[in-house]
């Protein structure tokens, strides 16, 4: 018998690791939810019940996330999402601040997180940042380019110069400081644009990227960045809007102060309560719900097949290697794109609804945040906690002044409403521009919603998370910062021009 559990115990290892040679080859991250065991060692793979339970305690975590913020009048003043409250209590709770105050192989030295649920959670972003964008445009009905110009021009144009300015003045402070006096590589010129535009997600799908160009201390950089984006941008959009109200800034709202108890608590009124999603196929055929999901996954899956094909077209025709470092998420996006248009072409029977879609987006995006937050490395952050700080002083401080000085003189009207969402999606995600401009706005009577879908339309596509910003870090590592610069530098003009002297002229 020991004979055959040996030969089973060779053959197994054997296979995983052929698999995962295959993984490899594909460009599929497995890191941290199967990890192959060393048999020599002893170690054995994750058992689905430990992978179950990682997964069980997130729904814990957000439960009382929500139930802080409903219960802490501070956090409903600053409109703080429970997944970013579940997310540092998980950080706190966890091993790397509970963990410290115990001895090592204690009980408590690793918190209320065990390693399998760190390990877990670790993988969790990289993987649900291609749901997350898989389904922006999906159940949308795409416009024509006239319509999208004419009303989402102006805050195109000013997301625009302010995402091409995070790389300018990232990129001259790396050059300039953190590069010659911390010894940090120039690819750290991105992360600005990467954890303030991209946000958490954005951050976790580089992940690997950053690995492969050996610098895996970036992700922690970006994620902590993300982080002190979504903070700084909700308190700082608060304080903007309240200054318009007193300055008469502001054309609609009458202020952050008026929104009801229920409202600060994140509930919905009784009375004012609509369904989450419609039902568009019988149950009895198949779950709504797993028709959506069917759908997302279909769209990640062409994003992931296109990445592949670009992948051969490069080695094939130019013998290199740059689409190798690109992450899934922005192709599936385009997947998305793809599969939205084949809908509209064949679905006469509009089976596909929005509304489920961005249920099914926001519980990963929820997921991801939590995690991403939950198992940031403190310590890598206070390694490199002054040039941390700098990157976040020089984002923070660009998109204030460009907040302040730019969009008066860009946008032509209700310029305060449009502007705070941009601003919002510059500091973190684009739920925090949506948050900022349900506050300035919060019954929609202005132009800022619609401007701000339709800028999404051509804006995602590059930055905030697009091509371009899974595209920078592998540039720079590539090529060098200053080319990259001098195209950044040429792209924030030209969003400039426009604003200043196209838009800012009406």
């Amino acid at each position: 018998m020991n004979i055959l559990n040996d030969l089973y115990i060779s053959l197994y290892s054997l296979f995983l690791i052929h698999l995962s040679n295959f993984y490899t080859v594909l460009k599929i991250n497995t890191r941290g939810i199967i990890p192959l065991p060393n048999f020599e060692k002893g170690e054995y793979m994750m058992t689905p019940d430990q992978i179950g339970f990682a997964l069980l305690y997130l729904g814990v975590f957000l439960l009382i996330g929500k139930w802080i913020r409903i219960n802490s009048k501070w956090l409903q003043n600053l409109f703080l999402p429970s997944s970013v409250i579940a997310g540092f209590l998980a950080l706190i709770l966890g091993p790397q601040v509970l963990g410290q105050f115990f001895d090592e192989g204690t009980f408590w030295s690793t918190g209320v997180m065990t390693p399998e649920i760190s390990a877990v959670w670790e993988a969790l972003p990289g993987l649900l940042i291609n749901v997350v964008f898989a389904t922006l445009f999906l159940g949308t009905i795409l416009p024509n380019l006239k319509k999208v110009w004419n009303i989402g021009g102006p805050q195109l144009a000013f997301g625009w110069t302010l995402g091409w300015g995070q790389y300018v003045f990232g990129i001259l402070l790396t050059l300039l400081v953190l590069t010659p006096f911390f010894g940090l590589p120039p690819m750290v010129g991105a992360l600005i644009e990467v954890g303030f535009e991209g946000g958490h997600g954005t951050a976790a799908g580089l992940q690997g990227t950053f690995e492969e160009m050996d610098f895996a201390e970036a992700y922690d950089l970006a994620i902590g960045l993300a982080t002190v984006g979504i903070l700084s941008g909700v308190i700082i959009g608060i304080i903007m809007i309240n200054w318009g109200i007193r300055k008469g800034k502001t054309e609609v709202i009458k202020g952050a102060d008026e929104a009801s108890a229920t409202q600060r608590q994140g509930i919905i009124e009784f009375e004012n309560r609509e369904p989450a999603a419609k039902m568009t196929v019988r149950p009895e055929s198949i779950e709504p719900l797993s028709l959506h999901f069917a759908i997302i996954g279909l769209a990640i899956l062409v994003g992931y097949l296109i990445l592949q094909g670009l992948i051969w077209v490069e080695a094939v025709i130019f013998g290199t290697d740059l689409m190798t470092y690109v992450p899934l998420f922005p192709l599936a996006m385009i997947g998305g794109i793809l599969v939205q248009l084949f809908f509209t072409k064949l679905d006469h029977a509009s089976i596909l609804d929005r509304h489920m879609v961005m249920r099914i987006q926001g519980l990963a995006l929820d997921i991801l945040i939590l995690a991403a937050i939950g198992t940031v490395s403190l310590e890598v952050i206070g390694e490199n906690i002054i040039p941390f700080l700098l990157l976040a002083i020089v984002g923070i401080g660009w998109n204030v002044f460009g907040f302040f000085v730019l969009a008066p003189r860009m946008i032509p009207s209700y310029w305060l409403e449009r502007a705070i969402g941009d601003f919002g999606q510059s500091m973190g995600i684009t739920a925090t521009g949506l948050l900022l401009m349900r506050v300035a706005d919060p019954e929609a009577k202005s132009p800022s919603f619609e401007g701000f879908g339709y800028k999404q339309l051509v804006f995602e596509p590059f930055l905030g998370g697009g091509l371009v910003t899974a595209l920078s870090v592998p540039l720079i590592f590539q090529f060098g910062a200053v080319p990259f610069l001098i195209f950044s530098f040429v792209m924030l003009l030209l969003g400039f021009g426009v604003g200043l002297f196209h838009f800012g002229k009406k």
